[in-house]
């Protein structure tokens, strides 16, 4: 897959990984098919980013929000989380990503933190691609962990630089482009403080149909925007 025309491309990229139920039920498949085909798509993005040398990727791949769904739906999502992660592993190793999550990780399956302790800490030495999965995540919520954390801390002021040291993951760069799946137009509680000047690319397919072709239209969609952070154009 060539590189976009321009080279201008985006330290950090965020997905909203959407359209698994609707792809299923298009298919007349039950939802959780979605979910499983939705993993080949993760493959996929996860490998093209790092072999185009992107720094940071972050999947939204289930929010506070999700745990309202049918509990069978629940139980599968986590089921194929650990899949993915048993998977998966080789593919990371053999493209040096490095892999963590952020979220109310302590809300999770029991088997399902002991395999994201597992797979962070076997990657934990490659140095290419920081592929993050948000999970059991909402923005609004982790502004108020991170105003929770000040408060326990007794800070008497707070700046952006203190709240943000108080993120789940500090380390990472506000996204560059965020790229949402299944046309729909709307930022659904991800990275609510992060996205103030990240680029927006829409795109009508859902997940399990995404690939690399995909990901170098919004590329390319990125490298010609004029990013101004504010500032007159």
């Amino acid at each position: 897959m060539p590189q976009p025309a321009n080279a201008k491309l985006p330290r950090h990229i965020a997905v909203i990984m959407d359209g698994n139920g609707r792809w299923a039920k298009g298919r007349g498949l039950p939802r959780i098919e979605g979910h499983r085909a939705g993993i080949e798509s993760v493959r996929a993005v996860v490998t093209a980013c790092a072999e185009r040398g992107i720094g940071y990727l972050t999947l939204f791949a289930f929010s506070t929000e999700n745990w309202k769904r049918p509990k069978e739906e629940v139980d599968a999502l986590m089921g194929l989380l650990n899949l993915y992660m048993e998977q998966e592993l080789p593919t990371m190793m053999a493209h040096n990503v490095s892999f963590h999550a952020i979220g109310r990780l302590g809300d999770l399956h029991p088997a399902v933190q002991a395999k994201l302790k597992q797979t962070i800490a076997e990657t934990a030495n490659n140095t290419g691609l920081y592929l993050t999965l948000a999970l059991n995540y909402s923005g609004r919520t982790e502004i108020l962990d991170a105003m929770q954390r000040l408060l326990d801390e007794g800070a008497g002021a707070v700046d952006e630089a203190a709240l943000q040291a108080r993120f789940y993951d500090p380390s990472l760069p506000d996204p560059d482009l965020l790229i949402r799946t299944s046309g729909e137009m709307r930022v659904s509680n991800f990275f609510l403080w992060q996205l103030a000047y990240a680029e927006l690319h829409i795109t009508p397919v859902h997940w399990p149909d995404f690939r690399a072709g995909h990901l170098n239209a919004a590329l390319e969609d990125y490298a010609g925007r004029e990013r101004r952070f504010g500032g007159l154009g």
